[in-house]
């Protein structure tokens, strides 16, 4: 909450109608975000990621041409750093809903509405991969999985103990011979915490989802990772099942093989962004 003090000022401005005790701090990696009633301010953590604070607002004013079935936060106002201290910002409009949790899907009609509901958001996704985002969204590149790895051994494998390079050896060696994918709209962090939930007749209905920073043409497998890894094998296998993410070849076998570095991600983007509690936390388990 040290946020709401030290840009006290700034908030009172940019969130007028909002009382300080009322506001909802997030830490994100890349932002720390405060909610209010009707807006959030996204402010970045690092110089890095104010640097991507523009590409960040245009991707959103894309997707939201996009048709895609379901809401993303609209950017409102957009601020540079100005001095020492002054941090870089976004405001977007805030989507209703909140997070479910794993608890909530023990109801096998809960399961099963929220499987089908995450199906057709990546069935959007899917048939969102046409000109429109071709000409604004980046694609995925051509052997990304080869220049991740060999960033993480040239940059992260320092950082490590030697048990943690095995197991950091045989997570990147899976990723060999992964095709090269780029015909639908990736979120690039489809967890649970981005993806919100109003309760509609005693069940959930997805309101819309967050967090776009990732957002690239490539392999839906990345987000039915990210799904698996927020609320188990179980509801994946119902979201496979009901055609969501099912884009070409073994989606099981990619799914495992990415789900599987998620840890080097956050750790190589924390490395690259100067982010020290993010690069600790990320390298948790080769240390």
């Amino acid at each position: 909450m040290e946020i709401l003090e030290t840009h006290r000022a700034l908030l009172s401005r940019l969130l007028p109608d909002d009382r300080p005790t009322d506001l909802t701090v997030y830490q994100g990696q890349f932002h720390q975000v405060v909610i209010g009633a009707e807006r959030v301010v996204c402010f970045a953590r690092t110089d890095a990621a104010a640097e991507r604070l523009p590409d960040r607002a245009e991707r959103l004013r894309t997707l939201a041409g996009l048709g895609l079935g379901f809401r993303t936060p609209e950017p409102l106002e957009e601020g540079a750093a100005t001095g020492p201290g002054e941090p870089a910002y976004l405001v977007l409009s805030r989507i209703p809903g909140a997070p479910l949790e794993e608890e909530d899907l023990k109801s096998p009609e809960v399961a099963e509405a929220v499987a089908a509901q995450y199906a057709a958001l990546l069935a959007g996704l899917a048939a969102a991969g046409g000109d429109t985002a071709c000409a604004v969204l980046p694609h995925a590149p051509e052997g990304e999985w080869r220049e991740f790895a060999d960033g993480v051994r040239a940059e992260l494998f320092p950082l490590m103990n030697d048990a943690g390079r095995e197991r950091a050896e045989r997570e990147l060696a899976a990723l060999d011979g992964l095709p090269h994918l780029t015909s639908a709209v990736v979120h690039g962090d489809l967890g649970g915490e981005n993806v919100l939930w109003e309760t509609v007749d005693g069940l959930p209905r997805l309101s819309g989802v967050v967090d776009w920073d990732e957002v690239t043409l490539g392999d839906q497998a990345e987000d039915l990772a990210a799904i698996g890894a927020s609320y188990g094998e179980e509801l994946l296998g119902r979201v496979l099942a009901l055609g969501g993410g099912a884009q070409g070849g073994d989606v099981t076998g990619r799914i495992t093989a990415i789900r599987g570095t998620f840890a080097l991600q956050q750790a190589l983007y924390a490395q690259r962004d100067g982010d020290e509690e993010e690069l600790a936390d990320g390298l948790t388990g080769y240390r």
